[in-house]
């Protein structure tokens, strides 16, 4: 069975690492390539994309993919919607036994506990204006948002940004700011430290969920610091069945794989 993986997450390197040692299983994952130095999968490894809806169906046909699995971070609202529509159009392709099926491995959202004081908001810009309100002119907000789209930060020269990101940011910066490359996987006492040592006031994030990168939520509890957190963004299209864990893809794989009619009950996570 040819499995095709749209990854970047750590979940969808755990997948291919559990589908590599699956026996009867051909793994290929696929990683857009916005990272410098991606963390790399077991199995094959394609970079780069697709080229849109079009490419990658061309790619599930030449390449003859019995199955694609979604396990792209939760902010790839773009690739998840070409995924969908791919798979779906995969039939007028020719595609062995109609559409090629479409599963989704996604991490559930971040809660709060108590506590923690969240400001839920739809996007960044929006985030922006809320980190304002939060912090005093010359305190500093810690944003861990990534490189890209940084612009609604880039007009306040009132307080000092920490900005964490993998690679480099490609954004306009705010005239006051600090640069930290760096990746997790994050300890609440390094975060604590961090957060102490540039006097944070806000945190800003993006509710990515996993285990990585919440240390950092822990620590601001603990500081009794303000989160800005930026909701997920809409599905829109057809829904694939979804599950948040590897062994609930697996086993609906291993059903696919074996001809079974039915698919295990997928467990929807938190929008």
């Amino acid at each position: 069975m040819r499995v095709l993986i749209l990854g970047g997450t750590r979940e969808a390197r755990d997948l291919a690492a559990a589908l590599v040692a699956e026996p009867g299983m051909a793994v290929t994952s696929s990683l857009a390539g916005r990272v410098r130095d991606p963390a790399l999968p077991a199995g094959e490894t394609v970079i780069g994309g697709f080229g849109g809806v079009a490419g990658l169906r061309a790619f599930l046909r030449e390449r003859a993919i019995d199955a694609v699995v979604d396990a792209t971070h939760p902010f790839a609202a773009t690739m998840s919607a070409h995924a969908a529509t791919a798979c779906l159009e995969s039939q007028a392709d020719g595609a062995p036994g109609g559409a090629v099926p479409l599963l989704r491995l996604a991490r559930p959202g971040w809660t709060d506990r108590p506590g923690d004081s969240w400001h839920r908001v739809p996007d960044l810009e929006t985030a922006a204006e809320r980190a304002r309100t939060l912090c005093p002119p010359g305190g500093a907000v810690f944003v861990t948002t990534g490189r890209r789209r940084l612009g609604p930060f880039a007009a306040d020269p009132d307080r000092h940004y920490l900005i964490r990101a993998v690679d480099p940011p490609t954004d306009d910066l705010p005239p006051r700011h600090t640069v930290l490359l760096d990746r997790g996987p994050y300890t609440v006492d390094g975060e604590t430290r961090l957060m102490r040592e540039h006097g944070v006031r806000v945190l800003v994030t993006k509710d990515s969920g996993g285990s990585l990168t919440a240390a950092k939520l822990d620590a601001a509890r603990a500081l009794g610091v303000p989160v800005v957190m930026v909701d997920r963004p809409a599905t829109t299209g057809p829904v694939a069945p979804t599950w948040t864990d590897v062994a609930g893809v697996l086993t609906a794989l291993r059903a696919l794989a074996h001809g079974d009619a039915e698919q295990p009950s997928a467990h929807q996570p938190r929008p």
